[in-house]
């Protein structure tokens, strides 16, 4: 890996110095979501949370070097952020990877685990499973390109490649030739064919066992686990056999379980105490991207789960859904859908 004069680097390839090294070490993070983790959402999300560890929905290496649009671009409140991307191309990674440290990224993940047609067509994501020897030439490349940390996130097989063995080899190779040093585990398998994204979110049994395993075999590698996890006091429990949690839908569902993360999980004062306090941390937020252009249910459709089960959360979730993508909405909007209820 490249590095300056003035760098520190702990044993799993992280800044020391950073001031966000304990976070991008992945004790608690939520987990990237297509479609779903865009900057309003991690905006949105990093009210609960100063600590834990945000990624960007996955970005292809082309979209991110070729489209028109900046999908670089975040709120600097976000940070710690990871950027997600998908390729099988070492040279296409490492140009990917100067953008995102330029831009100030805390880490790069390479995604090794989305079933995805789109994933498929391009021999990358989950299929890259099959090849652990070009998965060690990527992080190889990006890492002899960056300063930053280079993560890969990964399922524990593929098809009918779902053996222990299968995936230790990979880990082995990723981390011996590749100089990777921290894995995301999603302890299910992926079907490449017949199966939906969705379902393989659900269907394929969790494994967590062979996560637990593959920390034992590997002590020197930090693991995070990710799938099935839907409330803090398992992350906790998980986190006695390995180094980091990943919580997803759940959190997307329900962001409330957030409130307890830093103090849970970091010894850290937690930045709010009620849904009230996001609230109205939020709306300068809105108020400033209405200004300049954005549509206001870009922002309030990952608002939807705010007052999970409150009285009259179901009233806040329709009124946002009937209102919100209206020409013209504003922030009044918001205030009446709290306000009809009583939730304040």
């Amino acid at each position: 890996m490249k590095k300056n004069s003035v760098s520190k680097y702990d044993d799993f390839g992280n800044l020391v110095s950073s001031k966000y090294s304990a976070s991008i070490q992945g004790r608690f993070s939520v987990a990237p979501m297509l479609n779903w983790t865009d900057r309003h959402c991690r905006f949105f999300l990093r009210l609960f949370s100063r600590q834990a560890l945000l990624y960007t929905e996955m970005l292809s290496a082309n979209t991110l070097l070729l489209s028109k649009n900046d999908h670089l671009v975040y709120n600097n409140e976000e940070h710690p952020i990871s950027l997600q991307v998908g390729s099988r191309e070492p040279k296409i990674l490492a140009r990917c990877a100067k953008l995102a440290e330029e831009r100030g990224y805390d880490e790069i993940n390479l995604n090794v685990g989305c079933p995805s047609n789109r994933m498929k067509k391009g021999f990358f994501g989950a299929y890259l499973m099959n090849e652990k020897e070009q998965v060690a030439n990527c992080v190889s490349a990006m890492r002899e390109a960056v300063n930053l940390p280079i993560t890969v996130k990964t399922r524990i097989g593929i098809d009918e490649n779902d053996s222990y063995s299968f995936l230790s080899e990979f880990v082995d190779t990723v981390s011996t030739k590749g100089g990777c040093k921290t894995f995301v585990i999603h302890a299910r398998k992926a079907y490449l064919n017949g199966f939906s994204p969705k379902k393989n979110r659900e269907i394929p049994p969790l494994n967590y066992e062979r996560v637990y395993k593959l920390k034992q075999d590997f002590p020197s590698i930090r693991f995070v686990l990710n799938g099935g996890i839907v409330n803090l006091y398992d992350a906790l429990q998980h986190l006695r056999k390995c180094d980091g949690v990943m919580i997803g839908r759940e959190v997307y569902r329900n962001p409330s379980i957030l409130m307890k993360v830093d103090s849970i999980f970091f010894g850290k004062l937690d930045p709010v105490t009620n849904r009230k306090e996001i609230f109205e941390k939020i709306l300068p937020y809105i108020d400033n991207e209405l200004s300049q252009g954005t549509s206001l249910n870009h922002i309030t459709r990952h608002m939807l789960g705010l007052f999970q089960g409150l009285p009259g959360a179901g009233h806040w979730r329709r009124y946002l859904s009937e209102h919100a993508h209206r020409p013209g909405a504003g922030i009044n909007i918001l205030v009446q859908a709290l306000s009809e209820q009583l939730l304040i």
